[in-house]
């Protein structure tokens, strides 16, 4: 959803998503320092992700990839926020055969649909990810405070997984579309060409899209904030 100063305060501040950030980091961590993982094995919520997944195909997984499947839904259920759009615009709701979907009034469901070819309304905003560092996310963040730093970035947070930095910065129409503003930023910070630790670039090129998703943050992840800008910019 295009995001509120309210809305975003409610969910950074939810037990939900604490519980859920912190589970997932903490099976991850666990499986790659090779620790028991009876803990998470006999945790209620990964019991009833697995029976609701029974299958053959999923029974025949080891305890690590079901372990992962479930830190990945933990992920993937996180509330989520849109800051480079302000506005979608209506279109009609329809079932899985193109039909029109009606209330009980017999009037057409509309919603705000999430599509490039939806948007009403750009906010100025985009989204920069660097993911699978080899450093503390913070580190990045830190280049963004050196004096003279071209950018303007009112959101800095680690990221769920706690090993990547996500910001959010204001678009520089000069320097021209979000994958221009992105390579820019990642030449920046110093980022482009940099490998993860998985073998891939840290940079994430998928955030050009202007309809992208940002999964909400933990509290205590956030490293910087200007809600002025990042709510009203």
């Amino acid at each position: 959803m295009p995001c509120t100063l309210e809305v975003f305060n409610h969910y950074v501040d939810s037990p939900n998503v604490d519980w859920r950030i912190t589970t997932r980091q903490e099976v991850e961590a666990a499986i790659d320092e090779g620790l028991p993982l009876w803990k998470y094995l006999n945790n209620t919520s990964f019991i009833r992700f697995c029976e609701k997944r029974a299958s053959e195909k999923f029974n025949a997984l080891t305890d690590v990839e079901r372990l992962l499947q479930w830190t990945q839904s933990l992920k993937d259920w996180l509330p989520c926020f849109i800051f480079g759009v302000n506005e979608f615009g209506l279109v009609q709701k329809t079932d899985k055969d193109g039909n029109p979907i009606l209330d009980k009034d017999g009037n057409p469901v509309m919603y705000h649909r999430r599509k490039l070819e939806n948007i009403l309304h750009l906010s100025g905003l985009f989204m920069f990810d660097a993911d699978h560092l080899t450093c503390d996310p913070y580190e990045i963040f830190k280049r963004t405070q050196v004096p003279g730093f071209p950018w303007n970035v009112p959101l800095a947070h680690k990221t769920s997984s706690g090993h990547g930095c996500r910001l959010v910065g204001e678009a520089r129409p000069e320097l021209g579309n979000i994958a221009d503003n992105q390579i820019c930023l990642a030449r920046d910070l110093g980022l482009m060409g940099v490998i993860g630790s998985t073998g891939k670039p840290v940079v994430d090129d998928s955030c050009i899209d202007a309809t992208r998703i940002s999964y909400c943050p933990r509290r205590e992840d956030i490293y910087f904030i200007d809600e002025n800008k990042l709510f009203n910019f």
